[in-house]
């Protein structure tokens, strides 16, 4: 008899989860998904099934390490909410397997686990291809992903100057007093990107919000919104002249309407770089296109299952 499965509610998983040891892990995680001739990572691209009524999707990804003996699969449902709306924009749980024999080990909720571990990958691709000299963030977009970014860039990097945009200024305002450093609130996205060395989009637009004309030649954009084929964040003029890079270049040509939409073209993934197989190129205009992937989850939640199972196992 297998034990029954542990449940990890959100409070729970906020304690045990620190970006200095999820950093690492997600690292090591997208080298090796991005290892072709390797089987030690199975993950497909992310199913999703429309919730047409809710102007919703649910996402499943189900991801195998064999190397970690990791097997998980989370289920997200995303929304394109109306402005306003005070619904959640996503709701999610991680569910973690026993490879061998098939039980359910452990139920975790998702939430803190998708802001955390997005917002490190983009601070991972910050680390990568941001110039080191980088002195401006600049943060589109007031949401919980938003407030993810802000936390894990500044604790990772040392920025004189934070601007952040919201087309809400209550938004912009409730954001400021989150937060635990200074921002500088600006009345426009352009206002917030001119001269900024780092970019972070985190809205809910299906339009593009960031323009090329406006980003200053060498900076860095992690774009985070915009997970469906047709919906946007970054225009033309930004994705063909800057050198893109992904989480998973099969994800980005399926699912992102940034790179699909304007044709651009795919240089690498972030696991090329930190294999060494393709270039970091700090000196000129980077795009990190986001989606997620199955693999963040899946180490992700056996972080929190480790870090339960240790505290759970003092005296």
């Amino acid at each position: 008899m297998s034990d029954p499965p542990v449940v990890i509610w959100e409070d729970e998983v906020r304690e045990l989860l620190t970006y200095s040891a999820l950093v690492p892990r997600l690292e090591e995680a997208l080298g090796h998904f991005s290892r072709r001739d390797s089987a030690e990572v199975i993950q497909p691209v992310r199913t999703t099934v429309a919730l047409q009524k809710h102007r919703g999707f649910l996402g499943l990804m189900p991801t195998y390490m064999e190397n970690l003996g990791v097997l998980s699969t989370k289920f997200v449902c995303f929304y394109n909410r109306e402005a306003g709306s005070t619904l959640p924009a996503t709701q999610a749980t991680v569910v973690l397997l026993d490879p061998e024999y098939g039980n359910v080990k452990a139920v975790i909720d998702g939430e803190v686990i998708t802001r955390m571990r997005t917002a490190a990958v983009s601070a991972i691709s910050a680390k990568l291809l941001m110039r080191p000299e980088a002195e401006v963030l600049a943060i589109l977009g007031t949401g919980i992903q938003a407030l993810s970014h802000y936390n894990v860039f500044t604790e990772m990097f040392s920025f004189k100057e934070v601007r952040v945009w919201s087309r809400s200024k209550e938004r912009a305002e409730r954001f400021r007093d989150l937060v635990r450093g200074p921002v500088t609130l600006c009345v426009s996205a352009e206002e917030a990107v001119r001269g900024a060395d780092a970019i972070v989009t985190v809205t809910r637009s299906t339009e593009p919000v960031l323009f090329g004309r406006w980003v200053k030649p060498g900076a860095h954009v992690a774009a985070v919104g915009a997970c469906r084929p047709d919906w946007r964040e970054l225009d033309d003029v930004l994705m063909k002249e800057a050198v893109v890079y992904a989480d998973s270049r099969e994800g980005a040509m399926a699912e992102s309407g940034d790179v699909i939409l304007s044709g651009a073209e795919m240089f690498a993934e972030l696991g090329d770089v930190i294999n060494g197989t393709k270039a970091a190129h700090r000196e000129k205009t980077t795009v990190f296109k986001s989606l997620g992937m199955g693999v963040e989850d899946a180490v992700s939640a056996k972080l929190v299952f480790d870090q339960w199972k240790a505290k759970h196992s003092q005296p």
